[in-house]
C-alpha cells in the first residue's frame, strides 16, 4: 500500500464489509477478460461469504472457469475539499479480499447461507422466509466464497482539525 499511514486491520476491513450495502465481485471470464459486479454477499465468519443468483448465468460460467475471485468495498464515501489545502479528494473507508468461490451442493448449507442473506438484508420478513424456500430453493444457487488470506482496509478521514485520522481516531 502507497499510503501506509492508511491501511486498516484486518477487523476493521471485515466491518467494511458487513456495512457496504454491496460488494463488487471481480471475476476471470473464459475468454479471460474481467468480470466485476456488485452483489449482495452476506459474511457468515471470519472468511466466509455467501451470495446467491440463478441456476446459470455469466457468474457461474466464470466461477467454473476460473474460481479465483476478488472483493471490494467502499464505505462513507465522501467527495470533500481538503480542509487545510483546498484539494479535491474523498473520504472513504475500503476493503480488499480474495478468494475462492464454489457453488454451494449440500442443501442445509444453502439454506443457512440463504437464512443469513435474508437476515442481514430483510430481518424484519424472516417469517417468510420457509415459504420462499419451499417455493425457490430448487431454482437457486448459492456461491460460496473463502478468502485466500486476510482482508486489506484502507481509509482516509478528516478530524475536527482538519487532519486526517489516525488509526486511533477511527
Amino acid at each position: 500500500m502507497r499510503k501506509a499511514k492508511r491501511e486498516m486491520p484486518a477487523e476493521w476491513a471485515l466491518e467494511v464489509f458487513d456495512k457496504a450495502p454491496y460488494i463488487t465481485v471481480g471475476m476471470t471470464k473464459p475468454d479471460g477478460t474481467p468480470y466485476c459486479l456488485p452483489l449482495s454477499l452476506v459474511r457468515t465468519d471470519e472468511k466466509t461469504f455467501y451470495f446467491h443468483c440463478a441456476m446459470e448465468g455469466e457468474k457461474l460460467d466464470c466461477i467454473k472457469y476460473q474460481n479465483r475471485v476478488c472483493l471490494s468495498a467502499v464505505t462513507k464515501c465522501k467527495p470533500t475539499v481538503g480542509p487545510k489545502d483546498d484539494s479535491f479528494t474523498l473520504q472513504f473507508r475500503s476493503a480488499v479480499a480474495k478468494g475462492m468461490a464454489e457453488i454451494v451442493t449440500d442443501e442445509q448449507e444453502k439454506i443457512m447461507a440463504l437464512k443469513a442473506i435474508c437476515m442481514r438484508f430483510l430481518p424484519s420478513h424472516i417469517q417468510s422466509f420457509d415459504n420462499a424456500i419451499a417455493r425457490s430453493l430448487f431454482r437457486t444457487c448459492v456461491v460460496k466464497i473463502v478468502l485466500e488470506g486476510l482482508p486489506t482496509g484502507k481509509r482516509k478521514e478528516y478530524n475536527d482539525n482538519g487532519e486526517e485520522k489516525t488509526q486511533s481516531e477511527i
